[in-house]
């Protein structure tokens, strides 16, 4: 199985067996409107993929990749781990530089930044601080061609989820990891400079309802709580457990309870 190209808040690292397990094999194609790490994708390593996600920076990643790891991987290599050298990148408007720079930087940053969070500012400007020497490796070019392969399988778009799920047909299988929206408490949801809100929850709930009405399979994975339980309203529900950082320190960890909702019987 192949790693995830990226760390990212939310990954569903804990819960990719059990998610796993609604998969049928490759005969579908797999689609996944909030990519994000996209883990499990990486996982099931479909023949067939649709990945979309709002944000511009992963996906404009992805897609270099997908052309060709080789130029993304000689920019990263020659960018020691630190703090200037991150907030030197970090500085840097990531429009004034290439394809293959854009993508090495955004790896870079993701890499050390701290916890894995993608974070911006009003003005769409990454804010996240550097995360230290311990937060990993960047890639090797072996890992990187191996991800490329995978990509190669997949149409990847810059969407919004609804656009996405929108071109889901039947017998596809959907997988949605959205952020959090829970009134109750403050949940982390800020994946760019706008914020996942209750008209997403909304719209969320008309694209689960659409996709079942044509006949086709979707998981989705939520934060056990009432926006929960109303977004399952009508399909299958398992509760499964998991660990969660608090304010994004390993030592502060919680046990909480996830929601997978599905049209699929397991």
């Amino acid at each position: 199985m192949a790693k995830p190209l990226l760390r990212w808040a939310g990954s569903k690292q804990q819960l990719v067996g059990e998610l796993a397990s609604y998969w049928d094999g490759n005969k579908s194609r797999y689609v996944e409107p909030f990519a994000g790490s996209a883990r499990l994708f990486f996982r099931l390593e479909p023949e067939r993929a649709l990945l979309g996600d709002i944000n511009a920076g992963l996906i404009s990643t992805y897609c270099e990749i997908q052309r060709g790891p080789e130029q993304v991987h000689r920019f990263f290599s020659r960018w020691e781990n630190s703090s200037d050298k991150y907030y030197e990148l970090r500085a840097k408007d990531p429009e004034t530089l290439g394809t293959a720079e854009r993508a090495a930087r955004f790896i870079y940053l993701n890499r050390f930044c701290f916890n894995g969070l993608y974070r911006t500012n009003l003005r769409g400007e990454f804010n996240v601080p550097y995360g230290g020497a311990k937060t990993g490796r960047l890639p090797t070019l072996k890992r990187l061609e191996k991800i490329a392969t995978l990509l190669k399988r997949a149409t990847i778009m810059c969407a919004d989820f609804v656009e996405t799920v929108a071109k889901a047909e039947a017998g596809d299988f959907v997988y949605m990891d959205p952020p959090f929206s829970v009134s109750e408490r403050r949940v982390f949801r800020e994946y760019d400079a706008t914020d996942f809100c209750d008209t997403d929850l909304v719209r969320l709930r008309k694209c689960l309802v659409e996709l079942d009405t044509k006949g086709t399979r979707f998981v989705l994975s939520y934060d056990d709580s009432e926006e929960g339980e109303t977004l399952a309203e009508g399909f299958g529900i398992r509760r499964v457990s998991t660990r969660r950082n608090i304010a994004g320190f390993s030592g502060s960890r919680r046990v909480a309870q996830e929601l997978l909702i599905s049209n699929v019987g397991v």
